[in-house]
């Protein structure tokens, strides 16, 4: 059973996703690949490796013929335990997103001011 914590992020989530609407959520899905990338190259830090390849395992559990429980044979809990990997899944993305879209309009509008020096904040 997911705690408390866990619901809460996952009710968030799907509010912030039905709130961007249709074009929203195109939108986040078109962020997807460029948060890959900013992942992998370095240029983000608020994902890290290791869940992108967590996120990437859940898709292919979920498209996988394999389970480690088959529908086939123990219907309902062979559907239960990809109903769960698909909710952590949609909540990871959509949350990821979300936090990589808001860094990637205040990385851009920093890149367009020339009185901002890249640099770190430190805070005392």
């Amino acid at each position: 059973m997911a705690s408390t914590g866990r619901k809460a992020a996952a009710a968030a989530a799907a509010a912030a996703a039905m709130q961007d609407g249709p074009t929203g959520f195109m939108a986040r899905m078109a962020s997807i690949p460029r948060m890959v990338r900013d992942v992998l190259t370095g240029d983000y830090d608020g994902l890290s490796r290791g869940r992108l390849l967590l996120m990437l395992g859940a898709v292919l559990y979920i498209v996988s013929p394999v389970d480690l429980l088959p529908e086939a044979i123990l219907t309902i809990p062979g559907l239960a335990d990809d109903a769960a990997v698909a909710a952590w899944l949609i909540a990871s993305v959509l949350g990821a997103t979300s936090a990589y879209r808001m860094w990637e309009v205040g990385h851009v509008a920093a890149a367009d001011d020339p009185r901002v020096v890249p640099g770190e904040v430190i805070t005392h």
